[in-house]
């Protein structure tokens, strides 16, 4: 009975391979040749390849100043963006950040920065430092700072508010560069 059960196992190992065999056979017959590959048939658009992977995004240069932002030294603040450009005398950003904005936002123009305070208690009554102010709007005075605490908390809408935070690093920078009478252009 072991032998005929052995002989019955290698009867169908065989059966199985001359199946697989043959379907491998058939694949290879009616496989297209790399010529009928690379012309289109009629009537039918091309399929897509390996060869020819879509494009990826193009990625945006964080640190591109902003069209129409002017020339010269400048600090500009993009209201839609959220974001601020340091740009040197030669039109280059020398560094970019995200800012929360205030309640109430100036105007897309030119402006100069026209005072500094080191350390203040902003409007919202947030400890903060490196004011730098440039204008003001409806009484309140607008500028850019940093809370002490490192917060960038989103003001609350029923106060009226005018300092644009930022972190801390960035508030450095911004106190380095943006001395009284430097530019400031806002952006849409």
């Amino acid at each position: 009975m072991a032998r005929s059960s052995s002989g019955m196992v290698a009867g169908l190992t065989a059966a199985a391979v001359a199946a697989v065999a043959f379907l491998a056979y058939q694949a290879s017959a009616n496989a297209p040749s790399p010529a009928q590959l690379a012309e289109p048939r009629a009537g039918k658009a091309p399929a897509a390849h390996a060869t020819h992977p879509p494009k990826a995004p193009a990625k945006t240069d964080a640190l591109a100043v902003p069209a129409q932002s002017g020339t010269g030294t400048r600090v500009v603040y993009a209201l839609a963006e959220r974001r601020v450009w340091l740009v040197d005398g030669n039109g280059r950003a020398t560094r970019t950040f995200r800012v929360a904005p205030s309640t109430v936002s100036p105007p897309p123009g030119s402006y100069a920065v026209g005072s500094r305070s080191g350390l203040i208690t902003g409007s919202d009554g947030v400890q903060v430092e490196h004011v730098v102010r440039f204008t003001t709007v409806e009484g309140v005075p607008i500028g850019f700072s940093a809370a002490v605490d490192g917060s960038m908390r989103t003001p609350d809408p029923r106060n009226k508010t005018g300092g644009v935070r930022m972190q801390r690093p960035d508030g450095d920078a911004l106190w380095s560069f943006a001395t009284v009478g430097v530019k400031v252009v806002v952006v849409p």
